[in-house]
């Protein structure tokens, strides 16, 4: 059909109006209408309706089977991206704009349209990559994408990768498509779509050819996102990568530069340090890690020898080797391919233990703690905070040991505690305080959180490895123990270490008696009530578990008893405390002394109230045993029990009336289960025998009746508690009496004093009183022999009392003399004004008189 043609058939309609076919060539405008001619209706208002028409039309035009046609309906669209301004201006119209035909497009559908197209051009090649091209910038577009979705657009294209194309262009128009519909529309929908054997067949082939034969910086490009988009595809676990073959392929080609490889796909292939094999690298350590999730890839891993090419990174940089990669380029791969062994290793226990993985780590982390001189880039994602020392290689392999060892294997396990690793993890703790800082920080506190989990995973069911944690296992936990409580909010990974140490203290402590005992010595229950009485929930329940487990030593309980917190608080007081808090949280009923409000349901939550009782088979924990777990209440109750509830030191009254509950708490929950079976009998309409009717009726009757007498006994403390108040308020009202008394009698005694001071005659009648009190002391008669005091001074003009009166004389010379009178030390002269004895220079010394009488 030529252009005229064309021109003429847009023009007709059928007898509803529509246009059946419009001109690729013809440019859509819109006239410019001057208010003359609006009034002469010279021209009629724009109709969006026809527009779209047109769109959905222009791709119908597709299906004409006409290259030509084809060609220049696949170069419109793709104008409408490249907009060029017009070159002939026609008065009173102007062009429309780019962004409202490519809009018009998205309405109209038109991306859908040319999807479906393809399926007329699979063996013409040139009207497939002007389609392709077309499609690459519709794709561009969300809506477009999601229409193209809709027509399957993935998988249709993903399919022909691999067609006949000698200038590259399909594969390359391809791949974009690709790319953009997986990140423009629903990936999830993508995924699904190209999981077929037909599109990963194609995939699979694409990447083998580019990987062996490309060479240029494109080819490595385009493989590169090919594998990206492979690594997508197989993260559903639906996707048929076995089966293709691709998933040999791929572990051949992530192992084959390390394990020397006979097979002819490899076969003369080199990988340079270029920057897209090295990403290609990076991605196959990926892809693996995604692989090793499906358990039928296990064997294709041990065949393709995936663990011995991981270890050929674990090893030390070796000096004067000529390596294939930069020291950045190996630094980094060292790190992902420790990183990917952590994930594979756990799969291939007999593969890792084969390979003496233990020996391998063990042997790295030595060289990680050591002093050598290395100098990391941390340039990478796995070598964050690890610039300038061996903190990176350190994290990644305790987090490799992390992994093996909390698979709980017996082999495993036993071989690291074979070689050491116990002594050798702690002292690589002790080396990370000694080298801490606050730029590594973050780093350096996961790697002790990491080294306290290995131990514990070592230590928990090993009795020997927990003799070997011993006083030096112990120190490093009192150590963090001891970090400022204000860290804890820090965010910088000192919760997850704390919650390491927890679990240290649990699995490497408790259990073995001499550690315990040097725990105890070294104030750790001290320190770990000083934790519990942060109140911070999260630790609440994992302290009060290790501290049930601690109570089992007979010398806890003193250790437990001589703690005090702030303001003199006591160990007993604060557990209590914590009770209170527990059961405000779970909405049990108390009056506002804290008694017991409902003595059928003493311990009931809010959650079990709104919670009805349903049958449950036997092997099911009912809601009243669940409750056991779910909070510390029952914790709380085993420590106090094991403390002696008679003989809690620091409680008030207040805290004896929730004691009353706490030591009936195992009773309350007796009868609350008893409880629960009585009404599932009868949910399920069984009636029980006369005696076991019997039976579960005291039973609930028992539980109620001590409910009563605790209440009783906690209306006897309160009432007693409020007498005791009264008498001690009593006293203070007696106090504040005396206080006042005394101030009164001090206040008399100053105006007497003032008055005798002031005024003569009181000061002689209060003599003449004091003259004859002297009297009336004395006897009548004076006995024989009696030495007679004055007990006034004559001439003495004073208004206050006097008292007695001591003259001391001087010192004789005789005594200050003697056979060190001549010497340096003895004194020249005695000083008058007072004071100790001092030299005097320049003055003569005093003679002494040659005889000297007593005065």
């Amino acid at each position: 059909m030529s252009t005229a043609e064309a021109s003429e058939t847009a023009e007709a309609r059928d007898p509803s109006g529509r246009i059946k076919i419009s001109s690729p060539r013809q440019i859509p405008i819109v006239g410019v209408v001057t208010e003359d001619e609006e009034v002469q209706g010279a021209f009629k208002s724009m109709d969006l309706n026809r527009v779209i028409r047109l769109f959905e039309e222009t791709g119908d035009l597709m299906k004409i089977p006409n290259s030509e046609l084809r060609i220049q309906i696949c170069k419109c669209i793709i104008d409408f991206y490249h907009a060029e301004p017009p070159k002939k201006h026609i008065t009173g119209y102007q062009q429309a704009s780019s962004s409202y035909k490519i809009k018009m497009a998205e309405v109209g559908g038109l991306a859908k349209t040319m999807v479906q197209s393809l399926e007329l051009l699979e063996n013409q090649l040139v009207e497939k990559l002007w389609v392709l091209k077309a499609l690459q910038h519709l794709s561009t577009s969300e809506i477009n994408c999601t229409l193209m979705v809709k027509a399957q657009a993935a998988s249709g294209i993903c399919a022909h990768l691999n067609d006949p194309d000698p200038s590259g262009q399909l594969l390359f128009r391809s791949s974009e498509i690709l790319w953009n519909l997986l990140e423009k529309s629903s990936k999830e929908e993508i995924i699904q779509q190209l999981s077929n054997l037909k599109c990963l067949l194609a995939l699979k082939e694409v990447f083998k050819n580019l990987f062996i034969r490309g060479v240029s910086h494109y080819d490595r490009q385009l493989r590169n996102d090919i594998l990206v988009i492979t690594t997508i595809i197989s993260q559903n676990p639906g996707a048929p990568m076995i089966e293709s073959g691709f998933t040999r392929d791929l572990i051949l080609f992530a192992t084959f530069n390390e394990v020397k490889s006979q097979n002819p796909l490899v076969k003369g292939v080199k990988v340079s340090n270029s920057y897209e094999d090295f990403e290609l690298k990076k991605l196959l350590f990926n892809i693996i890690v995604i692989l090793c999730k499906d358990l039928s890839t296990i064997q294709l891993l041990i065949d393709g020898k995936i663990i011995l090419a991981l270890f050929t990174y674990v090893k030390k940089p070796e000096k004067h080797k000529i390596l294939e990669w930069s020291a950045a380029q190996y630094e980094e791969l060292q790190l992902h391919a420790i990183a990917t062994l952590s994930s594979v290793a756990p799969f291939l226990i007999d593969e890792y233990m084969f390979y003496t993985g233990n020996a391998r780590v063990l042997e790295f982390l030595t060289w990680c703690d050591n002093d050598d001189s290395f100098f990391s880039h941390g340039n990478s994602f796995h070598g964050a905070g690890g610039r300038g020392n061996k903190f990176a290689q350190m994290r990644y392999s305790l987090r490799l040991l992390r992994a093996m060892v909390y698979l709980e294997n017996d082999t495993i396990n036993k071989d690291l505690c074979e070689k050491g690793a116990i002594q050798q993890l702690i002292g690589i703790f002790k080396n990370t305080i000694s080298k801490y800082n606050d730029k590594e920080e973050a780093i350096l506190l996961e790697i002790q959180s990491d080294i306290l989990l290995i131990l514990s995973g070592l230590c928990e069911y090993h009795i020997p490895g927990k003799e070997i944690f011993g006083t030096g296992g112990v120190d490093i936990i009192l150590h963090v123990m001891k970090t400022d409580p204000k860290k804890l909010q820090s965010g910088l990974g000192y919760n997850i270490l704390l919650y390491s140490t927890l679990d240290s203290i649990w699995c490497c402590i408790l259990g073995c008696y001499p550690s315990e005992d040097y725990f105890l010595e070294k104030e750790g229950i001290f320190l770990l009530l000083d934790l519990l009485a942060l109140n911070q929930k999260k630790f609440c329940n994992l302290i009060l578990g290790i501290m049930v487990e601690f109570c089992d030593n007979p010398k806890t309980a003193a250790h437990v008893n001589a703690w005090r917190g702030k303001k003199d608080q006591t160990a007993a007081s604060l557990l209590i405390k914590l009770w209170r808090k527990e059961e405000k949280e779970l909405g049990v009923k108390r009056d506002k002394y804290g008694k017991i409000v409902d003595t059928k349901k003493p311990l009931f939550t809010s959650f079990q109230e709104e919670q009805k009782i349903i049958p449950l088979p036997a092997n099911c924990p009912t809601v009243a045993v669940m409750d056991v777990a779910e909070n510390i209440r029952a914790k709380i109750y085993a420590v106090l029990g094991k403390l002696d509830f008679e003989n809690l030191p620091g409680l008030s009254a207040e805290d004896f009336v929730t004691l009353c509950i706490i030591h009936r708490y195992l009773d309350f929950k007796i009868g609350e289960i008893w409880n629960e079976i009585y009404e599932e009998i009868k949910l399920e309409k069984l009636r029980p025998v006369t005696t076991d009717k019997k039976i579960l009726e005291s039973i609930t009757a028992a539980s109620e009746n001590i409910g009563k007498m605790v209440v009783s006994l906690q209306s006897e403390m309160i009432e007693s508690q409020a007498r005791q108040d009264v008498q001690n308020e009593q006293k203070v009202y007696a106090k504040i009496q005396a206080t006042h008394k005394q101030r009164e009698l001090a206040n008399k005694s100053w105006e007497n004093f003032l008055a005798r001071t002031s005024n003569a005659k009181t000061l002689k009648k209060a003599k003449r009183l004091q003259e004859k009190a002297i009297e009336s002391s004395r006897y009548g008669e004076r006995p024989p022999n009696a030495i007679f005091h004055r007990t006034d001074i004559k001439g003495l003009n004073a208004t206050v009392p006097f008292g007695g009166v001591v003259t001391v004389e001087s010192t004789p010379a005789r005594l200050v003399g003697g056979p060190l009178a001549d010497t340096d030390i003895a004194l020249k002269k005695l000083p008058i004004r007072g004071g100790a004895l001092q030299r005097v220079k320049g003055v003569k010394t005093v003679d002494e008189p040659k005889k000297s009488e007593p005065t």
